[in-house]
């Protein structure tokens, strides 16, 4: 059995989508297979530099960070994050799938877990972005006075991500879940 049939290497498919969607996978890109980091990177940066793709859904919600879906095929997800004070993953990983995110409004704070000393820590302002290996433990959250924006690309999708948690006994556990839940850091991270 094939995979599944990629939305932008039909062009005889693009007239029964929406003009989102058609121009979302009419974006640049390898077709056929998953992307590298590097392809990621390009592709969440050209996302970026295509509001009129996503901006009217950007909204803000004080209590949770507000996301959407709005590229899912074979080998690529991309979702827009809304985030407001406090918003925070906790530390998760993506499972098998690497990634890139762009920042397109306001910062956001990343850090990655250390083995011998405290999370490596770096700040990213709009017009940045960055990109994380499959491997990868980290967590994401709002930093700054101004709601934030991001974009985040997947590849290949991603379905299942690990949260992580610290326990009583300073033991690192990994809870597998899906990438349908909600991130949330734990208490002690």
């Amino acid at each position: 059995m094939s995979a599944a049939p990629e939305i932008a290497a039909s062009a005889s498919k693009l007239p029964e989508l929406e003009p989102r969607a058609r121009a979302l996978a009419s974006l640049r890109r390898p077709l056929g297979r998953d992307l590298s980091a590097a392809e990621l990177h390009a592709f969440v940066k050209d996302l970026a530099d295509r509001p009129e793709l996503w901006i009217e859904l950007v909204t803000h919600d004080r209590g949770k960070r507000r996301y959407d879906e709005l590229l899912s095929d074979a080998h690529l997800t991309a979702w827009l994050i809304c985030w407001m004070d406090d918003h925070d993953t906790g530390f998760h990983d993506h499972d098998v799938s690497c990634g890139a995110v762009a920042v397109v409004s306001g910062a956001v704070r990343e850090q990655r877990l250390v083995i011998s000393g405290p999370p490596r820590d770096r700040t990213f302002r709009a017009g940045a972005s960055f990109h994380f290996s499959a491997s990868d433990i980290h967590r994401v959250r709002h930093t700054g006075s101004d709601p934030a924006v991001t974009l985040h690309v997947y590849s290949p999708p991603l379905l299942r991500m690990g949260a992580y948690a610290i326990a009583e006994d300073g033991v690192l556990a990994r809870r597998a879940m899906s990438s349908s839940e909600e991130l949330r850091p734990d208490a002690r991270s």
